[in-house]
């Protein structure tokens, strides 16, 4: 049995729209996976621990503070820059203080300039990883532990990086379960 010019047309585009919608659900966990790998877009890394080589030559990082708009915190690098030598484990802090008097969370995205350096600065541990969340007038000191990878100064683009700025943006998330119940309950109700 022989399809048809018309049947083999439909077939043709009955696959074509598999593949794209196919293509089109990978595409966000691919290039998730391409950024973290490649340090594409500022993307950084994540480590467990520093390198055992430290460098004699060192780079100044920049810390970047902002908000999305409706994050009713405020959010600030607690130091602008600090001169690091590459491969040493640099500490750094950012303060949040939610001014509102309900309770608020937050994650932060990040990224790094210039793109060169993305994929060799690595945090060990940052406030980042994890949703934060803030009780009417809290105030806390977030650190961020991160290391610039030695193998920058081989790469053809990052040996010739000097200044790496680490910018974080704020972005305003549901309350988690608990947390929500916690602000549902009416005041002077205890649950003990």
């Amino acid at each position: 049995m022989s399809l048809s010019p018309h049947q083999k047309t439909a077939g043709w585009l009955v696959g074509v729209v598999v593949v794209m919608g196919a293509a089109s659900f990978a595409a966000v966990p691919f290039y998730d996976w391409f950024c973290r790998v490649t340090g594409f877009g500022g993307t950084t890394a994540v480590a467990s621990e520093a390198p055992a080589e430290v460098l004699d030559r060192t780079i100044r990082v920049r810390f970047d503070a902002s908000r999305e708009a409706g994050m009713p915190w405020e959010f600030r690098p607690l130091q602008r820059e600090m001169e690091v030598r590459i491969g040493e484990t640099g500490l750094a802090f950012y303060e949040a203080y939610n001014p509102t008097d309900r309770t608020v969370a937050g994650t932060a995205s990040y990224n790094v300039t210039p793109d060169a350096a993305g994929g060799y600065f690595a945090k060990i541990a940052c406030f980042c990883f994890t949703e934060q969340v803030l009780a009417p007038g809290e105030r806390v000191e977030m650190p961020v532990s991160f290391y610039v990878d030695p193998a920058i100064v081989k790469d053809r683009d990052g040996r010739y990086v000097r200044q790496i700025t680490l910018s974080y943006t704020f972005h305003q998330t549901e309350l988690p379960e608990e947390q929500a119940a916690l602000a549902a309950r009416p005041a002077g109700i205890d649950v003990n």
